[in-house]
């Protein structure tokens, strides 16, 4: 289905990205992950998919590396801005220093990505941006308000793309799933214990009792979400919060 796409998913290396990078990368795409860690993403390489060093942070990194990866495999037609913080902190125990950085990569970082990819996809007759937000991009989620304000504010700039580029051949859409079985949940079961003393599978408990079906969602349901929003007939699929969390509203 993917066939001579170049796409380009930070945060590529392990859960979400990188089950997303396996999905296009089936399809045919040529798949540039991206992440601060070089030996994590070249152990995630594989068939279709290219490992690029790159900080989302850094301005200089993100317009350098994208540079790389469009002279390496042309214009980027399908980007997944993916690389994102994810922790609650009451917001009386939140300083300004954890707001900004969880503010750099989960707004900032998208930002960036986005718009060097569109400086090559607009040159072309056909493009998906596809932002992993989260489920509380739509919703308050308790004891992570600063999570939840960067997640909004993802939302908010992939609606204005959308309406900015609504008669164009380029779709912006973002997947907003809620607890997800990553890597991410066991630092948060870590968090948890440290600040309320339950043990680790209270913990966990809590975070899979979020979710109306009762268990964790998978890496590979929000990437076959992403993969529909690239297929054949998504064209009019655009400016969507796509909830995968397993009934939640």
């Amino acid at each position: 289905m993917l066939n001579g796409k170049h796409a380009i998913v930070t945060g590529g290396g392990t859960g979400i990205g990188l089950a997303i990078a396996r999905a296009l990368a089936d399809q045919g795409a040529q798949v540039t992950i991206t992440g601060r860690r070089l030996s994590k993403l070249q152990e995630a390489a594989g068939p279709n998919i290219h490992p690029l060093e790159m900080d989302v942070q850094s301005e200089a990194s993100v317009v350098d590396g994208i540079a790389q990866a469009v002279e390496a495999r042309g214009p980027i037609q399908i980007c997944v801005p993916n690389a994102g913080i994810a922790e609650g902190r009451a917001i009386l125990k939140t300083d300004l220093d954890f707001w900004r950085d969880m503010m750099a990569t989960n707004v900032d970082g998208a930002f960036l990505t986005i718009r060097e990819s569109l400086k090559s996809m607009t040159t072309t007759e056909w493009g998906r941006v596809i932002a992993v937000s989260s489920i509380a991009g739509i919703k308050g989620l308790k004891g992570a308000p600063t999570y939840t304000a960067s997640k909004h504010a993802l939302l908010g700039l992939i609606r204005a793309l959308s309406a900015d580029y609504a008669k164009k051949p380029y779709t912006f859409n973002a997947l907003c799933p809620a607890y997800v079985d990553t890597a991410i949940v066991s630092s948060n079961v870590d968090s948890i214990m440290a600040r309320t003393g339950m043990s680790a599978d209270e913990a966990r408990e809590l975070m899979v009792g979020v979710n109306p079906h009762g268990r964790l969602i998978t890496p590979e349901e929000v990437a076959d979400a992403a993969l529909f929003l690239c297929g054949p007939n998504s064209g009019s699929m655009n400016g969507q919060a796509i909830q995968i969390a397993g009934g939640e509203i």
